[in-house]
């Protein structure tokens, strides 16, 4: 979508009337209303109840800034829109101030996206979205896109999920994504965070933490441009712990590509530990990724598998994989990493994960843990 589409007013203009009735429909809105100036409608809209979160997001233009009050929301539609912002009048959907939000999918009809943005320059922080009978919170070709601090659990299938041609520009910042299983299809498609049926360049995934997934940690199926993912974590996921008797979780911690899509990723710096099959896998993108500083530890299968692309790996430590540290194809192109020729292994500090599940720090970056580190400076992730 491009962003010269949207409407880039900075604040809205609103009659009393319309107001009292939008008010009044929308069951808590808060409009800003100077009691002196009927046309001069703030920009902020501040919401307390579901009828009112689902108008507010349905009728955001360029410069809204929603803000949710504390408490748990059980909205009976899709939250979705349509509006674009710009890069001087974003769009806001956020926690009001400190205050603690979930938004709950679980009243919404069977197949039903708890959320769906399709517009750009939007800006989402500070709020879980939980228990979706389908995919948590759906961004379709977004520009400029910034998704801060969130939560995404329980849901019926993917948790967070970028897709669509067009998808430009987008950033994902300390994502906790967890618990997200697809009983449909016995949890063959269900991960804690997927880039996939799309392209577009310039999309970054950093500080994400995406565990106990049916599926996959990350997905990057048939996604055809680079995305850049870094200081991320991927763990425990694809194993069926919902006693499914025809389970399909495949269980990768990084799963870069598929489908037939080349892209060369960037991926630096992650660390992939306890998953049911490969910690980092190209899964069959046949384009030059490029693997710098991860670490890839206790996997069931391999800690790097890439067979088939032009990977590059540099740097990376793989340690206690199922069935070894990185099964390699002629293609890739590997160099300093522990299972090559003269390369120490360096000794973890801890292998303890306790600490990876704890509470993120102030801000929002993953917590404090020695927890795989090892103090080298020159290879493996340095978990932070």
């Amino acid at each position: 979508m491009s962003s010269s589409t949207g409407r880039h007013r900075k604040t809205r203009t609103i009659t009393i009337a319309a107001a009292v009735a939008v008010a009044a429909g929308a069951g808590g809105v808060y409009l800003g209303l100077a009691p002196d100036d009927a046309e001069a409608a703030s920009s902020t809209v501040v919401v307390s109840t579901s009828t009112a979160l689902e108008s507010a997001v349905a009728s955001a233009s360029a410069g809204t800034t929603i803000q949710v009050r504390g408490g748990t929301y059980y909205p009976a539609k899709t939250l979705k829109s349509t509006a674009n912002g710009s890069a001087s009048a974003r769009i806001t959907l956020t926690a009001y101030g400190a205050e603690k939000v979930k938004i709950d999918g679980s009243k919404l009809a069977e197949g039903s996206w708890l959320a769906g943005i399709y517009g750009d320059h939007w800006t989402v922080q500070n709020l879980t979205f939980q228990n979706s009978p389908a995919q948590g919170f759906v961004v379709t070709s977004s520009v400029g896109g910034v998704f801060k601090n969130m939560v995404t659990a329980d849901n019926g299938d993917s948790g967070f999920t970028l897709r669509g041609d067009g998808t430009t520009g987008n950033l994902v910042q300390n994502l906790d994504s967890h618990g997200n299983y697809d009983a449909a299809t016995h949890g063959q498609n269900a991960d804690g965070l997927a880039v996939k049926f799309g392209s577009g360049t310039g999309n970054k995934i950093t500080g994400a933490r995406l565990f106990n997934n049916a599926d996959d940690g990350m997905d990057l199926w048939q996604y055809a441009s680079p995305v850049t993912v870094e200081h991320s974590w991927a763990f425990g996921n694809g194993k069926n712990r919902w006693n499914d008797s025809a389970w399909e979780g495949n269980g990768n911690g990084f799963k870069l590509g598929g489908g037939g899509a080349s892209a060369a990723h960037l991926v630096n710096n992650n660390a992939a530990w306890d998953n049911t099959l490969h910690g980092f896998t190209e899964n069959s993108n046949p384009g030059a990724i490029n693997l710098n500083r991860n670490t890839a530890y206790a996997n069931k299968e391999s800690g790097f598998y890439f067979v088939t692309g032009k990977a590059r790996l540099g740097r990376n430590l793989a340690v206690a994989n199922g069935t070894g540290l990185a099964k390699l194809g002629s293609g890739t192109v590997s160099s300093a990493n522990n299972w090559d020729s003269g390369v120490a292994t360096p000794a973890f500090r801890s292998t303890d994960a306790t600490t990876a599940y704890g509470a993120r720090q102030a801000g929002g970056a993953l917590p404090a843990t020695a927890f795989l580190t090892t103090g080298s400076t020159a290879i493996g992730s340095t978990m932070d």
